[in-house]
């Protein structure tokens, strides 16, 4: 008689809980994901309104060109099947209170000629930065099919091969602090643009991972899938569910649970109980260590993370305020995709708990078709933004929650009839979300979408906590944690993250780990996003303000 599949639980269908169960299918498991919300993708989502999709989640997203270990992990899930792929000439355009811009074109040649029209005073720093961007586009490096303690002797020769010739650019772009960079310039512009390339400043990165991404989008690896971020998330869940997976959507998960020393299976909230050989955790971490494990079970990293890190400033992503406009017709030719404006301080003073002094503007329908109506447009907004302030706010008193989200509305309407006459009289909708929003809507920890921040401290506890503890909690078997709280945030890393626990959970039962591309070449079709929420104010996203 056969012996039985080990039965796995997967907690959260977002693309790490979707991602280890393909994974699972593929190596000859069962396994089953249990979701709390109605669709799949947690922060990789959108929703409806008007007849609009407001796409929340994706602004780049790496491994969209073929021959590369991300582009194998998307391939895998089946996140492409189908779709195109747009890429843009541009990361990034930055423009002062003034009206003067920068241009970061993914092309060194581009960019090179055009930051040295901006201020030839410059020219060295700025050729030397080109020249390493030169140099990154000849770097193909994604170890993402493998975790640290799995990989064979071929697969760490190979990862070799490619670190060690580039090492030293590595070690000088990674020692090499944005601001202290951007010190160096002599035009105020550029002092103030650079740490922009990524839309909002990440004011801990290195130069390293602006040059990485940039590289990548001019080899066309970076690119923003058609269907965007619920697209994306419905395609792995259509791999899963065509591998023989089960999703439970409206099954929130109240606990694991445990007998003895080994997690057994999962209570719902509704008080019913699954069991499974092995439950992997795929969400927010604090959760799963404060709630579903009640505080039992724990390790020195995942105390130096949850216990201590988590609650020191600078660690987290902070929180984004998040708004999109639907407009009738189109924004003038030549209108770049995304734009961050270095705000004044009266414009800073009308946006409700602004951090950074800034506002990213981005032409959504520029990135692929389905985001509006024929014949209309849709710009999506952001800010960094203290969840605090507004969880305190909601708490406290809801019309003025309601109120100030109004006054985001309100602030954008006027801020884009400025930048582009005639907008505000063509607005049909304003949808505004806050990180409260996407607490409510993912569990996420304070609403941050991408939790630690990379090259802090945090980056090497979470090393530790995939490459030597594979992901596990010292005395509890039966158990792994995965996603962006175990991995470090990123879709790629996520869908990693999942690829791994599958990886570690295959060498502990002594299985073979499998994998294989999809071969699922339907073209995309909008019909494949599924029905979506026609959300108004009294919905998820609640109190959105209209035009």
């Amino acid at each position: 008689m056969a012996e039985r599949p080990p039965k796995v639980i997967v907690v959260g269908a977002g693309l790490a809980g979707l991602a280890a169960g393909c994974y699972a299918q593929m190596s000859g498991m069962d396994s089953r994901i249990f979701e709390k919300h109605v669709l799949p993708g947690g922060c990789c989502t959108s929703w409806a309104r008007q007849g609009y999709l407001f796409d929340y989640c994706i602004d780049w997203l790496i491994g969209t060109a073929p021959g590369n270990d991300a582009h194998q992990v998307w391939r895998e899930l089946g996140a492409l099947d189908g779709k195109s792929v747009t890429d843009f000439e541009i990361f990034n355009r930055v423009v002062d209170e003034s009206g003067r811009e920068v241009r970061f074109y993914n092309d060194p040649e581009r960019l090179e000629a055009h930051l040295l029209e901006l201020s030839p005073a410059d020219a060295r720093h700025i050729r030397r930065f080109c020249a390493d961007l030169r140099r990154f586009t000849a770097i193909d490096l994604y170890p993402f099919l493998t975790p640290p303690p799995l990989r064979s002797v071929r697969e760490k020769a190979e990862l070799l091969r490619k670190v060690l010739p580039a090492f030293r650019l590595f070690w000088r772009t990674g020692a090499t602090q944005m601001d202290a960079f951007c010190a160096r310039f002599q035009d105020p512009l550029l002092r103030r643009a650079f740490p922009f390339v990524f839309f909002q400043d990440h004011e801990v990165f290195p130069l390293l991972p602006y040059l990485f991404n940039m590289a990548a989008a001019h080899r066309g690896n970076c690119g923003f899938p058609q269907g965007g971020s619920l697209g994306l998330a419905r395609s792995v869940e259509q791999r899963y569910l065509g591998l023989g997976g089960r999703v439970d959507y409206r099954a929130a998960v109240a606990r694991v649970l445990v007998e003895g020393d080994r997690a057994v299976g999962v209570e719902l909230k509704n008080g019913r109980r699954e069991f499974a050989d092995h439950v992997i955790a795929a969400c927010d971490g604090p959760t799963v260590l404060g709630k579903l494990l009640e505080g039992r079970w724990s390790s020195p990293v995942t105390r130096a993370l949850f216990d201590e890190a988590l609650h020191r400033p600078d660690t987290l992503y902070p929180g984004v305020v998040s708004a999109f406009t639907g407009l009738t017709g189109d924004l003038p030719p030549g209108t770049p995709h995304s734009t961050t404006y270095l705000l004044s301080p009266e414009d800073s003073a009308r946006l409700p708990a602004v951090r950074q002094n800034s506002l990213v503007v981005q032409v959504r329908s520029q990135y692929a078709d389905g985001f509006a109506p024929p014949g209309r447009s849709v710009v999506h907004c952001t800010y960094f933004s203290d969840f605090g302030y507004w969880q305190e706010l909601r708490a406290a008193d809801r019309k003025l929650y309601r109120a100030r989200k109004r006054e985001v509305a309100d602030f954008l309407r006027d801020f884009l009839e400025r930048q582009h006459p005639g907008t505000a009289e063509r607005t049909e909708v304003i949808d505004v979300a806050t990180p409260v929003t996407l607490r409510r809507f993912t569990g996420n920890h304070e609403g941050s979408i991408l939790a630690w921040k990379s090259f802090t401290d945090t980056e090497k506890l979470t090393n530790k906590l995939v490459g030597r503890d594979r992901m596990r909690l010292p005395g509890l078997a039966g158990f792994s944690m995965t996603g962006q709280w175990v991995a470090g945030g990123g879709l790629i890393r996520a869908a990693s993250a999942g690829r791994f626990a599958i990886r570690y959970l295959c060498d502990e039962l002594k299985l073979p780990f499998h994998a294989w591309p999809s071969d699922d070449t339907t073209p995309w079709h909008p019909a494949q996003w599924g029905e979506l929420p026609q959300l108004d104010s009294d919905a998820t996203y609640s109190g959105a303000a209209r035009a």
